[in-house]
């Protein structure tokens, strides 16, 4: 019974017990299993028959036959490409062996030069850098068994630039590139024929670097919301001691601001010095004159929307009502961004407007006697790109005489990206609804910039951005998605996530007050500011990264469909009660570090779960007091599911006494 038969099988077991096996060399292999204790044959007492006479197996001794010995002798196994090397197999064992090459699939095939029985050369001409790495296994066989020798030649050549791609998105923005080359290159990159300094927001990432198998790595370089000051033409610098070797690629990340200057004033003030923004006299008298005609115009715009909107509350085709929002078309059914900021894809002013009528439910009390706050185009200096939706382009800009004890200070800015009629009144009616909404969990909005394009709005900056990206990169899986945003609070513990529930919670519970209901409520629509201090909104930083949350509907409706309750996937209703579902995901959110509700389904998928009735699992790191909250907000039934200022006030107890909690798994 040969071990040819089986050696190469995965067994599980080998039942051979009374068969009977000849007590020879040919059994000799399944004496070296039973000695070796090889789970195949188990406890088997196996015999084997001697002169007629059963035997035991493993007492038997079968002289003259053992496994064969192998050995690869060489000089040097490092060599140049284009050398040769011969590699000699000595095979030793009784009976005698057998030896052999297993065949190599590289160019140049090697070349077997027969020897005595007891030896076998190779000899490979002109070796190429694909041998590098690879097995090159001797084999002997015989009766008893096999035994095989393995080498690895160190192939060196020069450097070089296998593949150098276009920006590809995966957790940020990334270069892929391919180099190879043995002594390992080293690799340098310039933009515009200068280095590129490397830097937090600028790295090298190593996707693949097994160096085992392989000469090749495959890396990226990564860059972290980069902007127009960004584009350029990169090269990729490669090196060893055998030589080196180049590569260019162009790339444009994002199209640059018109007619601004991050360094200097909008529009270029030829007056404008570095200490500050300076006006002439003309210029003052002009600005305020436009300042108190624009204030006047937007309050009998004002007084006339209250008008406008009472009777529309009343006999709208849209069904505004105080207990609840029913949209009618799928316009309607558009999730609009608070403060309309364009994290999901707005499809056109029309939509934006029939949404934004129906985030607020009929109560005049929002338009009592609010003028927007219009703020000078010379006080405003831009200093680089922060982000870009549908709307426009979002930018980080200093603000002089903004508020009386600062001369100074910094905001984020959304240029409107069109300026057409729809345009300018859905900008109007957006910044009287933001002027009313004063909360310190809602971002602060400062005011426009109307005199002049692009039309501009002012907001607080929040400097560690949108929420969810904030958690991923807290989280344990940071060095994984390395998104370049810092440790400044290292991994968040249970008391730093109930803090920034709770913040979350205090924002919903004044947008509750006035029967606000928000409609697309998630952690990338919440920002990150100094001290842990957490708002509602979002400028449009999240770019393309979110596309995935959203759902697409009848060509150009998108829906957040993973937090959203039954009722507003099945009918398209939107309430304060559709707010606190959402509410309950933010959380989960949070405990999961940033990972996407339902991450592991389709969309289609995810709202057959959501529609039968199931439930997101308890995160890993969640207690179940929190776990408890997040049920109460996912009933089925809008009217059973817990208020949000209840769920307000628990959030606050567990703040102040957090629940013991043991992550046995952590």
């Amino acid at each position: 019974m040969s071990w040819r038969m089986f050696h190469h099988l995965p067994l599980q077991e080998l039942i051979l017990a009374e068969n009977p096996l000849s007590c020879s060399c040919g059994v000799r292999w399944l004496q070296l299993w039973a000695e070796s204790g090889r789970a195949a044959l188990g406890n088997q007492s196996l015999s084997c028959m001697d002169n007629e006479n059963p035997v035991s197996l493993t007492d038997k001794e079968i002289k003259d036959c053992e496994v064969p010995e192998v050995q690869i002798t060489y000089k040097d196994l490092t060599l140049k490409e284009g050398d040769s090397i011969n590699l000699t197999c000595l095979i030793t064992g009784t009976p005698q062996a057998t030896g052999y090459w297993e065949e190599l699939s590289i160019e140049p095939n090697p070349v077997v030069i027969k020897g005595s029985e007891s030896e076998t050369i190779l000899q490979i001409v002109n070796v190429s850098s694909d041998y590098n790495l690879k097995n090159i296994t001797c084999r002997g066989e015989n009766e008893a068994g096999f035994s095989e020798d393995i080498v690895q030649l160190s192939v060196m050549f020069p450097a070089e630039i296998v593949f150098l791609g276009n920006v590809v998105i995966r957790h940020h923005h990334c270069i892929p590139f391919t180099v190879d080359g043995n002594p390992r290159p080293e690799i340098k990159w310039q933009l515009n024929g200068s280095a590129l300094v490397l830097t937090t927001y600028i790295t090298i990432n190593y996707i693949d670097d097994d160096h085992h198998n392989s000469t090749v790595v495959h890396c990226c370089l990564d860059f972290n919301q980069p902007t127009h000051v960004n584009n350029g033409n990169y090269t990729l610098l490669a090196w060893n001691s055998l030589g080196s070797d180049t590569l260019s690629h162009l790339e444009v990340f994002m199209d640059p601001p018109g007619s601004f200057n991050p360094e200097d004033p909008i529009l270029g003030d030829k007056n404008s010095t570095q200490g500050g923004p300076v006006e002439t006299p003309d210029e003052h008298t002009f600005g305020i004159f436009m300042a108190v005609a624009l204030a006047v115009c937007a309050c009998i715009f004002l007084s006339v929307m209250l008008i406008v909107l009472n009777k529309c509350g009343r006999h709208s085709k849209f069904g505004i009502n105080r207990s609840a929002v029913l949209a009618q078309e799928d316009d309607l059914a558009m999730s609009l961004q608070f403060m309309n900021l364009g994290s999901s894809p707005l499809s056109s002013a029309e939509s934006k407007l029939d949404a934004l009528k129906t985030n607020f439910i009929e109560n005049p009390q929002y338009f009592f006697d609010t003028c927007v706050h219009h703020i000078k185009r010379r006080d405003i200096v831009l200093k680089w790109e922060l982000g870009e939706g549908a709307f426009g382009k979002v930018f980080l800009a200093e603000c002089y005489n903004l508020i009386p004890e600062r001369e100074k200070m910094l905001v984020a800015v959304k240029a409107l990206k069109e300026v057409t009629e729809n345009a300018r009144l859905d900008f109007q009616r957006e910044a009287e609804l933001l002027t009313v909404l004063q909360h310190e969990h809602i971002v602060k909005f400062y005011g426009v910039c109307t005199d002049g394009e692009p039309l501009i709005m002012v907001f607080e900056y929040m400097k560690h951005g949108d929420l969810n990206r904030f958690l991923r990169s807290h989280g344990p899986d940071a060095k994984i998605l390395d998104n370049g945003n810092g440790q400044s609070f290292g991994q968040l513990n249970l008391s730093q996530m109930l803090q920034i529930a709770t913040q979350i919670a205090s924002g919903m519970v004044y947008l509750a007050s006035l029967h606000f209901v928000h409609r697309d409520l998630a952690t990338r629509n919440c920002l990150v500011g100094h001290n842990l201090v957490v708002k509602i909104g979002d400028f449009g930083m999240s770019r393309d990264i979110y596309s995935t949350d959203y759902y697409r509907v009848g060509g150009r409706t998108m829906l957040p469909i993973r937090w959203m309750p039954p009722e507003s996937i099945l009918y398209r209703k939107f309430t304060t009660e559709s707010d606190i579902w959402s509410f309950g995901v933010v959380l989960w959110e949070i405990f999961t570090y940033g990972k996407q509700p339902w991450y592991q389904l389709s969309n289609t998928e995810a709202i057959e779960c959501i529609t039968q009735g199931r439930e997101l699992e308890r995160p890993r790191t969640c207690p179940s007091e929190v776990y408890d909250i997040m049920q109460s907000c996912w009933q089925r039934e809008p009217q059973q599911r817990q208020n949000i200022k209840e769920i307000h006030c628990r959030l606050q107890a567990l703040v102040k006494a957090p629940p013991v909690y043991l992550d046995i798994l952590g």
